[in-house]
């Protein structure tokens, strides 16, 4: 899965705004928008800041892909 669709993906389940992510990881709106569309990668410091925002709101990425594709 690549970053973009793990940040559409981890929006639309904790159903939260591009503003409140970047908030969270305490980057600007349109970084989060740039992610999002695949314009831009983000650093390794600020993938594992998302990873950790994640871990915290229950997102587990190998589990909910793989229940995507058996459900």
């Amino acid at each position: 899965m690549e970053f973009k669709e793990k940040l559409l993906y981890a929006r639309a389940k904790l159903n939260i705004t591009q503003i409140y992510l970047a908030e969270k990881l305490h980057v600007s709106f349109s970084t989060i928008n740039r992610w999002e569309s695949g314009k831009v990668l983000p650093t390794k410091k600020a993938e594992y800041a998302f990873d950790l925002f994640c871990k915290e709101n229950g997102i587990s990425f190998e589990d909910d892909v793989k229940e995507s594709y058996n459900g």
